[in-house]
């Protein structure tokens, strides 16, 4: 692989990975209501089914998926009903009357494997994820070269910018999270991002590939 190739790589790695969806808005909204801690835990389960499944579009899952497209329908309305599933979960959390006197929800904030988990099933909803690995990467893999060292470094190289854009929504949320000292505010806050997680599965569920 050419320097110029692996660089190209980096600038549209760096703008796709900055887009905003359901695993960026996930790792924000938990460091906002829970903590950075929280959201690192969150960032490792997304991170984890993201190189788990564009290891496996490498190895043709993605091609799969083209042929067959009611297991790509299957997978994607599964994925679309998580989405919503999690955000009517925003939606309805519950609003201390003070929010500065009443302890965070323990309940995942204390258990990282839960967050670990809501981050893996996040990232995995989208079998859209396979399809774009399958296109992606083979644009940079050149065929006169061995493909796995290739591979290797695409990954490593997304890996690293994923994480970056990982912190910088986390370090967002984290802000955030000093204007969520009042039940208005963090009401609002819930409904918002509750809202878009039911948009993110709208729009998967309704959307073809």
């Amino acid at each position: 692989m050419s320097l110029q190739t692996w660089w190209l790589f980096v600038l549209m790695t760096f703008f796709v990975a900055a887009t905003p969806g359901p695993n960026m808005l996930l790792v924000m909204s938990n460091s906002a209501r829970f903590g950075l801690r929280a959201a690192v835990a969150t960032m490792a389960g997304c991170l984890t089914a993201l190189l788990t499944m564009m290891s496996i579009s490498a190895a043709g899952l993605g091609a799969l998926l083209h042929t067959f497209p009611t297991v790509f329908d299957a997978l994607r309305l599964a994925g679309a009903a998580y989405l919503a599933y999690l955000g009517v979960q925003n939606w309805r959390s519950p609003i201390p009357q003070d929010a500065k006197e009443a302890p965070r929800p323990a309940t995942l904030a204390a258990r990282p494997a839960l967050l670990f988990r809501q981050g893996l099933l996040v990232a995995a909803s989208n079998p859209k994820a396979l399809l774009f690995a399958a296109a992606f990467f083979p644009q940079f893999i050149q065929a006169q070269l061995a493909t796995l060292p290739q591979l290797t470094i695409l990954l490593a190289t997304f890996t690293v910018i994923e994480i970056a854009w990982y912190f910088v929504y986390a370090l967002s949320g984290k802000r955030l999270s000093g204007y969520l000292q009042s039940a208005t505010v963090t009401r609002a806050f819930n409904r918002l991002t509750g809202g878009i997680f039911i948009g993110f599965a709208a729009l998967m569920a309704t959307a073809h590939e």
